[in-house]
């Protein structure tokens, strides 16, 4: 059974791959297409996601390698890598279903059923956050869409933190090790 599924539905949400940053921890590599064991992150990241009804990627260059990976891409409504909130703004505003799960394209050891684990957890107008040992990963995440509506008041409020876009809104945890929830943001996390 595809990940995207549940039963014999499919589940109603919209992936969004992180993937519009400006990689300058990574000598300004645009981190979809590092390589990671053998493949690009944004093959990883786009596994995690598959099988929903809806992928965007959200990216700010590269657009056309991006594209042709089948996949509608999104980018910041404002210009200059605003940083992931803008990227997410975007994809909100895109989304075609009631749910939208985040991740982040340089977190490839993030659980093959992370979206189902997500899914189990889920809370109608609320939002489920992963964690781990070293705090929250707020750009992992299942949503409820209407947040957008908060995420956008909050960035009009002048917001940026990815952590605190969410702050009042009903929120749920899901655990991730260490190891699940690592990020490839320097040459050196690649090994």
């Amino acid at each position: 059974m595809s990940e995207g599924r549940v039963g014999e539905g499919m589940l109603p949400i919209t992936g969004v791959v992180l993937a519009g940053g400006a990689g300058r921890r990574m000598g300004g590599q645009d981190k979809g297409f590092v390589s990671w064991s053998g493949a690009p992150l944004i093959h990883c990241a786009l596994q995690r996601v598959a099988g929903l009804p809806q992928v965007l990627i959200s990216a700010n260059r590269s657009l056309d390698r991006y594209r042709a990976l089948g996949h509608e891409v999104v980018t910041d409504l404002d210009e200059g890598f605003a940083g992931p909130l803008a990227g997410l703004r975007a994809a909100f505003r895109r989304a075609a279903q009631p749910w939208v799960v985040s991740v982040p394209v340089d977190a490839p050891c993030l659980p093959p059923d992370l979206v189902a684990r997500l899914w189990r957890l889920r809370i109608a107008g609320g939002v489920v956050v992963a964690r781990s040992p070293s705090g929250p990963e707020p750009l992992v995440f299942l949503a409820d869409a209407r947040l957008g509506e908060r995420l956008e008041a909050y960035w009009r409020r002048g917001g940026r933190r990815a952590q605190e876009w969410f702050t009042g809104a009903e929120t749920a945890w899901l655990d991730l090790s260490a190891a699940e929830a690592a990020n490839c943001n320097t040459p050196e996390d690649l090994r």
